[in-house]
């Protein structure tokens, strides 16, 4: 067991390093070398559990989908979902996010590289089931409109989301990242919810950070698996 947990932090260690340096350099530029130096693990322990700088690229990748804590659903189902991205907007930040967000999102929307035979499609393709999800839930209790089209809403929130968080980075190394999704979402959310619902919904971007640390203390007060 002991073994085992070993492994599991040995991997986590190599995914880290790489989302850390793809979030640098971009995948192209990315090398195993320097990744090997930020991890501080021998190429023995990274090749055991990576093949090649695709599957370490690959395995960031699928990571992103699980990197988001888990939120406890609130009174209202939109709330939810504005609050889940302003989540991922804090997660973002280079000074207090998670690598393995950034690197995820630097190589899932890195332009010009279709050629590297990465399949990006893994972490927007659930988040776009995710928020599907949430939106049906929320449709089913009276909070969105009965016209809208779920999946196509979906797809616009995420889509939204993706080039507003560009645009941070660009012009803010995405320091502004919470304040633009929120912005972002206050203007997303007229198209879809209902009136009565619309003037409940908290857009604060300090919500991001508040949502985090609740996470972060539903993480550290659930119970951990015994030692064998």
């Amino acid at each position: 067991m002991a073994r085992q947990e070993r492994a599991v932090r040995t991997r986590r260690a190599i995914l880290v390093a790489a989302a850390e340096v793809f979030d640098e350099v971009g995948y192209e530029a990315a090398t195993i070398s320097e990744i090997l130096k930020r991890s501080g693990l021998t190429k023995g322990a990274l090749y055991f559990h990576f093949a090649s700088k695709e599957e370490l690229a690959q395995g960031v990748l699928a990571e992103q989908v699980h990197a988001l804590p888990d939120l406890p659903e609130g009174e209202l189902m939109l709330q939810t979902a504005v609050d889940r991205a302003l989540l991922l907007a804090h997660l973002l930040r280079r000074d207090t996010g998670d690598p393995i967000v950034r690197g995820s999102v630097r190589l899932t929307v890195e332009q010009g590289a279709l050629r590297d035979g990465l399949d990006r499609r893994v972490p927007m393709q659930a988040w776009m089931e995710q928020t599907q999800d949430l939106f049906e839930q929320a449709q089913a209790a009276g909070e969105i409109l009965p016209h809208v089209d779920l999946v196509g809403a979906a797809k616009t929130f995420v889509g939204a989301f993706t080039g507003v968080q560009v645009l941070s980075n660009i012009m803010t190394g995405r320091q502004d990242m919470t304040e633009r999704v929120a912005d972002l979402y206050r203007f997303l959310m007229t198209a879809i919810a209902v009136p009565g619902v619309l003037v409940r919904l908290d857009f604060s971007p300090g919500r991001g950070v508040l949502a985090y640390e609740e996470a972060v203390r539903r993480r550290d007060a659930a119970p951990q698996p015994a030692a064998h």
